[in-house]
């Protein structure tokens, strides 16, 4: 028998809507140098896991490369692991979902690479104990989390040397822990420090089986990681160092090590991730308390025994209460689970249909935007759009197996957002709205059917922490908050990130209303120093449906308080069958007679790309304007219009009354792989109007948004089918 059993393992993943460009430089950097390397050396088996979208990508475009995978698992050198087919935090998805997407993809990985999958990946290791009826209905037999988990479990670090037993409702799974020692030695420092511990293992715990599984891609993908691990030769030289000591280092794979091995007992374990992704987890406030904890643990002579004892970080689940924009992709994904399961009882439908949707959540329920930590995820916007896109399909796709066909229209009222409250959904078959009235009487949400876009897929400006760490580098001080990893390190992509430290006061929304100071400048609003004189913004409507036979309304009112005086605000949003506008009229009563008023009405426009020749802002005359991440303060204008000719959409707007307008970007700073950058998240579209109230103190102005065909206006100076707008008494 060995003295130390190893298991080596990669997770390659990519997750959906990520950019082509980004799959062949990480296969050029990594996936592919990995495997002329390891091919030479026979007596290196090991595990590899390629997640649903990544391997997608490889079937259509480097089939050369599945098939050398394919001759190493003939070989017996790699054991596939299997696991959810588009890579969600299982927790975040209904138990159907967990099941169905693991199931999918062992059953594609089987007829892909003839090995009968029996372990899974965690993705990102979020695990609850629950999670263990669902693995096992799935039919998996094993999985790997960090030792970190077995550690909330009350383990210490004597017993992490192989598996455990879990359990739920009698169900049993076998559990790995992964080494955190094996992923900061491997492939950071040199292969003789990982020689050094292996050999200790060997010497002080023969029989130990150690895991080393970590993600593929810093093996050459990660910044300044190809040149170390290929060129300088680490991979190489510690191929080698297996090589050499054979008569005591077995490198294996999970498979072998169950089957040649007994597991070390039973354990439940508590829900947890790896280290850092509960770190990442915090409210910023808390993660400095934390981090000032661990640093004062760290000063102790007991350091190594009492940081196990020390439950660290939050929650995976409430990445959602951080964010909100999680939430909302989570509910939304939501609403399309339960309807798709649903329409699954009707045996009547379509069944290609149903499983065309089905396909179409998995891909909306990846995980990568749903949560931020040292990479972008949640702040790309384009793996948001990626979610919703798919998420619409879906939709669309259960719309076709229901029949609906030609113009019609729908709404709904129920607590979409699980937040106690009730929601409005206003649909046709060209776009779908999603209102709130406890919040502002905002519109959250817009689809466009045709393009699959949500509009609305915006991101607010908030605290990070490590924004603490942009300013303390400016100054040439040393950030407490941040320890110096690989993915930690202070690079700035860009000058000038801390002007852009700014943060956002409301949701960045549509139809947020507004009453401004009539001095404040563009640069003010910017900023946010301006100051609200009334409680409009994130203040409660009262919400009444219209359901009429070509269309509906929902009227939004308001009584509040616009410096000191009592004002009524109705607003109503109204959507016809088989039209592609979106009409809004806002009733402003109760005016003082003298009114100094500026009353203002926020839009966010995102799901567009910020600066590229084709996506621009269009003025009232169709002069180009610039890309959509400029800024523009216009002296009054009643129409203008956002224009995506790779989308093919043009998000164009109406109002009634002229008026000057603010136009500006969102912009937020995050950390990547390469340091830390500014985002263009939306464009800010803000017209205002000095109220001007009639002798019963009334005012109104009527706003219109349309998502139309870019390419099928002929005449971009015309935004077709606005004329209908006027300016109609308050009340009439």
């Amino acid at each position: 028998m060995p003295a130390v059993r190893m298991i080596f393992g990669l997770h390659n993943h990519q997750p959906v809507g990520n950019f082509g460009s980004v799959f062949e430089a990480a296969y050029r950097e990594s996936y592919e140098p990995f495997l002329n390397v390891v091919e030479e050396y026979p007596e290196f088996p090991f595990v590899l896991h390629i997640s649903g979208p990544l391997l997608e990508w490889l079937l259509a475009e480097r089939r050369p490369y599945i098939e050398r995978v394919q001759a190493l698992v003939r070989a017996q050198r790699i054991e596939i692991l299997g696991g959810p087919i588009q890579e969600p935090i299982l927790p975040n998805i209904p138990h159907r979902d967990r099941v169905g997407q693991i199931q999918t993809f062992t059953k594609l990985l089987g007829n892909v690479f003839g090995q009968q999958i029996r372990g899974m990946w965690l993705p990102e290791r979020v695990w609850e104990q629950g999670l263990v009826s669902a693995l096992v209905e799935a039919g998996i037999e094993y999985t790997v989390l960090d030792d970190f988990h077995f550690q909330g479990a009350g383990l210490n670090s004597d017993q992490l040397y192989g598996y455990y037993l879990t359990e739920d409702e009698g169900r049993l799974l076998k559990v790995f822990p992964n080494s955190e020692r094996m992923r900061y030695l491997v492939p950071w420092l040199e292969p003789h420090e990982c020689y050094v511990y292996l050999k200790q293992l060997a010497e002080t715990r023969p029989g130990a089986v150690v895991v080393c599984a970590d993600d593929g891609e810093k093996f050459g993908a990660w910044p300044n990681t190809h040149e170390h691990v290929y060129t300088r030769g680490w991979l190489r030289n510690f191929c080698e160092l297996i090589r050499a000591n054979r008569t005591w280092l077995e490198p294996t794979t999970f498979a072998k090590a169950v089957d040649e091995t007994l597991p070390l007992g039973k354990i439940y374990i508590p829900d947890c991730s790896y280290r850092e992704m509960t770190e990442w987890a915090l409210t910023p406030a808390r993660f400095r308390e934390y981090r000032a904890t661990q640093k004062a643990i760290e000063t102790n002579t007991r350091a190594e025994e009492l940081k196990p004892l020390v439950r660290a970080g939050g929650f995976w689940r409430n990445f959602k209460t951080k964010y909100a924009e999680s939430d909302e992709m989570y509910t939304r994904m939501l609403q399309v689970s339960n309807r798709l399961a649903s329409l699954e009882t009707q045996g009547q439908l379509d069944r290609e249909l149903l499983e065309a949707a089905r396909e179409a959540l998995y891909r909306g329920q990846c995980n990568c935007p749903y949560w931020h930590g040292a990479f972008g995820g949640l702040y790309l916007p384009h793996l948001r759009n990626a979610i919703f896109k798919h998420l619409i399909e879906a939709d669309n796709l259960l719309d076709q197996a229901e029949g609906r066909e030609g113009p019609w229209i729908d709404a709904k009222v129920a607590d979409f957002n699980l937040d106690a409250r009730q929601e409005v959904r206003l649909e046709n078959d060209r776009l779908v709205a999603l209102i709130s009235p406890a919040q502002g009487g905002h519109l959250y949400e817009l689809d466009c059917k045709r393009t699959t876009t949500n509009l609305l897929a915006t991101l607010d400006r908030r605290p990070e922490v490590y924004h603490e760490t942009i300013k303390n580098s400016l100054l040439g001080i040393e950030d407490p908050n941040m320890p110096a990893t690989v993915t930690q390190q202070v690079v700035f992509k860009q000058e000038g990130l801390d002007r852009l430290l700014v943060y956002d006061k409301y949701p960045r929304k549509a139809f947020v209303d507004h009453f401004v100071n009539a001095a404040t400048t563009l640069d003010d609003w910017v900023k946010g120093t301006e100051r609200e004189q009334g409680d409009f913004v994130r203040g409660a409507y009262l919400g009444q449906l219209h359901h009429d036979a070509d269309r509906v309304r929902i009227s939004l009112e308001r009584k509040g308080h616009v410096a000191g005086h009592p004002i009524r605000i109705l607003k109503t949003i109204t959507l016809e069958a088989g039209s592609p506008r979106l009409t809004v009229n806002y009733e402003l009563s109760g005016l003082p007679a003298s009114s100094e008023l500026t009353f203002a009405v926020e839009l966010n426009v995102a799901s567009m790309a910020g600066n590229a020749p084709d996506r621009f802002i269009l003025s009232e005359t169709g002069q180009n304007l610039g890309p959509l991440n400029s800024a523009h303060d216009v002296p009054s204008c009643h129409r203008l219009a956002l224009s995506d000719g790779w989308l093919d959409l043009r998000a164009s707007l109406q109002w009634s009354r002229p008026g000057p307008v603010w136009i500006f970007p969102i912009q937020t700073v995050s950390q990547s792989e390469g340091g830390f950058e500014s985002v263009y998240q939306s464009t800010a579209v803000v017209p205002r109007w000095p109220v001007e109230p009639d002798s019963h103190g009334n005012w109104n102005v009527q706003i219109s948004w349309s998502l139309e065909s870019a390419s099928q206006l002929a005449e971009p100076l015309k935004l077709a089918g606005h004329d209908h707008l006027t300016t109609a008494r308050a009340g009439s």
